[in-house]
């Protein structure tokens, strides 16, 4: 059987006291993740609660998209048939998912298994970006296995779709949460995690064999009687140390780290702990430098293993800008994936600056920039799209869509069509939804490259 992994590994840093360590373990990040799961998708909850910690800094874009707004004077053919598909929800390839009780589709005879994986901080928008990469792949319901607690299932942390299960590689960790301090480390420790289990059930789903696999329970820190997970033609893994490992590491088709620098965390965490939950400037400093050596030791260090990094970055627009409310995010890609064609601006190989705003796409102080050129990264070559600033209008992202290439979409509009039907969630006027959008194309494609089989 030709089995192939392409893992989604979301990495999360964590704080080393009590109830940092709940914080460590995900806790707040999974109650907040079953919410959601469990409400309806036109509830406010949803609205009001489908984000990491970085919805308190981005804008909410509720009212970014004019559906009577007018194709541009002087547009190309090619732009006025972009903002014409991306208006139409008939060009979708697929219908929008809910979230529900959903069991995944058995694999067939010698279908390959693909895995996807994301390393990446705390509030780096995890939750958004698996229900994007979900979306991208198909199938018209996403939930928790078995339905979940209080729907008849369990406390779960594995998602599924038709297509895709979602791991949490949590339910790795070595110890509960009294376990942990006894041990006195953090869940960010390697030494907190049973990588020769992990390597062993990652290896047997991509060999298509189900495996029982444990869970760790966000809601008390325990560790509950193992679920069994069966192998669908997607598997995205998402924890704390995706590439830590040389063993699983070499599982992956594919790797991805979503990288919040120091100073965006900080001010993220400024504005949520201090402006919205009172807490003292100190105290937030205090928690930062106690988990920042364990992540600096133990998660960091991954992020030179990933073909593609999305980088979050303070604005170069504003100077002195400390808020966290204007991004520059980088989509840094590496050129020595097979399976991978690195996406470009205008003409392949070259270094670009382009400002877009002007009569097509319309632009709110401080505007927007893009950038495209090679680069370094951990000495290794890299491709990089740059975008820093916010746009006004989602639809007229088109314009920018139109002077992208091998974004491997299905139809012009593809791309700013995907920004429209996620118009509520983080980042949605920014770089951040725009990247990870841009990468779950490209993941799509990766797919369908390994796998030999059209999505959609």
């Amino acid at each position: 059987m030709r089995s192939i992994i392409l893992v989604a590994f979301i990495t999360q840093a964590c704080a080393a006291q009590d109830f940092e360590n709940m914080l460590s373990d995900g806790m707040v990040d999974k109650l907040v993740d079953n919410l959601l799961d469990r409400a309806p998708e036109s509830s406010v909850l949803r609205h009001d609660m489908n984000t990491d910690l970085d919805e308190s800094t981005l804008a909410k874009p509720s009212s970014l998209v004019s559906p009577s707004a007018t194709i541009p004077k002087g547009a190309s053919p090619q732009l006025a048939q972009c903002i014409q598909n991306a208006r139409n929800p008939m060009m979708s390839t697929r219908s929008n998912n809910r979230f529900d009780s959903v069991r995944p589709q058995a694999l067939g005879k010698d279908e390959p298994v693909v895995v996807i994986g994301v390393a990446a901080d705390s509030g780096c928008g995890k939750s958004t970006f698996m229900r994007r990469l979900t979306n991208v792949f198909g199938g018209d319901t996403v939930g928790p296995l078995g339905g979940g607690f209080g729907n008849g299932g369990w406390e779960t942390n594995t998602l599924v779709s038709d297509q895709t299960t979602v791991i949490c590689l949590d339910d790795y960790h070595l110890n509960d949460r009294q376990g942990r301090k006894v041990s006195k480390r953090t869940a960010l420790d390697t030494a907190e995690q049973k990588f020769d289990l992990m390597y062993e059930q990652i290896a047997a789903l991509k060999r298509g064999e189900s495996v029982k696999k444990p869970i760790y329970n966000h809601v008390n820190g325990t560790l509950d009687t193992p679920e069994e997970i069966k192998p669908t033609p997607i598997l995205i893994i998402e924890g704390l140390h995706p590439m830590a490992d040389e063993r699983v590491r070499e599982l992956l088709d594919f790797s991805i780290y979503l990288d919040i620098t120091d100073d965006v965390k900080f001010a993220w965490k400024v504005q949520r702990d201090m402006e919205e939950r009172g807490h003292s400037l100190e105290s937030i400093k205090a928690s930062i430098e106690a988990r920042k050596p364990d992540f600096d030791a133990y998660v960091a260090p991954q992020r030179a293993n990933a073909d593609l990094v999305i980088q979050v970055l303070p604005t170069d627009l504003i100077p002195d800008e400390k808020t966290g409310k204007i991004l520059k995010v980088r989509f840094i890609q590496g050129m020595a994936n097979k399976n991978f064609e690195p996406s470009f601006l205008f003409d392949e190989g070259s270094t670009i600056s382009w400002t877009p705003c002007g009569t097509k796409l319309t632009c709110e102080y401080p505007g927007i920039q893009l950038k495209y050129g090679p680069d370094t990264w951990f000495d290794k070559e890299v491709s990089v799209i740059e975008m820093d600033g916010q746009f006004s209008k989602i639809e007229e992202l088109c314009y920018i869509e139109n002077h992208l290439s091998s974004l491997d979409t299905k139809f012009y509009g593809e791309l700013t069509q995907s920004m429209i039907k996620a118009k509520g969630a983080p980042g949605s006027n920014n770089g951040s939804g725009f990247f990870q959008n841009l990468a779950a194309f490209k993941l799509r494609a990766l797919y369908e490259k390994i796998a030999g089989k059209t999505v959609g």
